[in-house]
């Protein structure tokens, strides 16, 4: 039962990243993507809050919280990965822009590849992370499958526009799986986590790290809301491939699972928020 699980989220995982990122290119141009990127402010403001701001307090919380040495480095491993892959249907829920989403994927991701290796084994002795190894999942998993989609779009309009949707569907479905099998599958080790200070720093952590990002977001609250969400939205299956090659303590691994779980609940949950705020905020102008 247990490996018939672990396939199935397996399954759940390659069908979320390829369809949502298909689905995202299908939908986008390749210059739509990239010109809310020529906003130098933008730019400059999401790199802080995912590479300076979110490691920092990820670190910050690790020495107010006396933790596991395991969970305190799980956490500062998904301090520096950002670029989450679900960012896009995240912001679908709050109705933001799904260019600017996709360009601030595709600029994290890299930022992640970037920084994952080189910075984290600043902040954690030991650790040791090939950058191509890094690179690889996200390169194949994300960056592809949003490549073709734009080239299909670009070539056949009219067989994006049919396929689009298909994809956004299946995408939602797999997402909804991947939630619940990472629950069932970890449902003892996340028991094991109570009162530890694990599910409690999670919780704290990806709360504070919308509030950072919506308040320094500048004036737009469409704008604020998407760089809320994308500094909150974490790659978790980024910070996985160091722990699963530098740590034998599960303690880390449960971690990144644990704010898996806590960083999908706050993400939508702060993505309902920033549709129903910017929508009450546009009836009143």
């Amino acid at each position: 039962m247990a490996q018939l699980l672990q396939k199935l989220e397996q399954f759940a995982v390659l069908a979320f990243l390829i369809s949502s990122m298909l689905g995202v290119g299908l939908s986008l141009t390749l210059a739509a993507m990239v010109a809310p990127l020529r906003n130098l402010r933008l730019v400059l403001l999401a790199i802080i809050l995912n590479f300076v701001l979110a490691p920092a307090l990820a670190w910050g919380l690790t020495v107010v919280i006396p933790l596991h040495r395991g969970h305190a480095i799980g956490l500062l491993l998904l301090g520096g990965s950002a670029g989450a892959p679900f960012l896009p249907k995240v912001v679908q829920v709050a109705r933001g822009d799904p260019a600017l989403a996709a360009a601030l994927m595709g600029l994290l991701t890299l930022g992640t590849i970037l920084f994952l290796p080189f910075a984290l084994p600043l902040m954690i002795p030991g650790l040791r992370a090939d950058p191509w190894e890094v690179a690889r999942p996200l390169v194949l998993l994300i960056v592809l499958p949003l490549l073709v989609g734009m080239i299909v779009n670009r070539s056949g309009p009219s067989i994006a526009g049919r396929a689009a949707p298909i994809f956004s569907k299946l995408a939602n479905t797999s997402l909804a799986l991947l939630f619940v099998l990472l629950i069932a599958r970890n449902a003892s080790a996340l028991f094991e986590v109570i009162g530890s200070g694990a599910i409690f720093a999670a919780l704290l952590y990806f709360a504070a790290l919308f509030v950072f990002g919506w308040l320094l977001g500048g004036p737009n609250p469409a704008t604020r809301g998407v760089l809320g969400l994308a500094t909150t939205a974490r790659n978790f299956g980024a910070a996985l491939v160091p722990a699963s090659s530098n740590f034998t303590d599960k303690k880390v691994t449960i971690m990144i699972i644990v704010g898996a779980i806590v960083c999908l609940m706050i993400s939508f949950l702060a993505a309902r928020w920033v549709h129903l705020n910017t929508r009450s905020g546009s009836h009143k102008s």
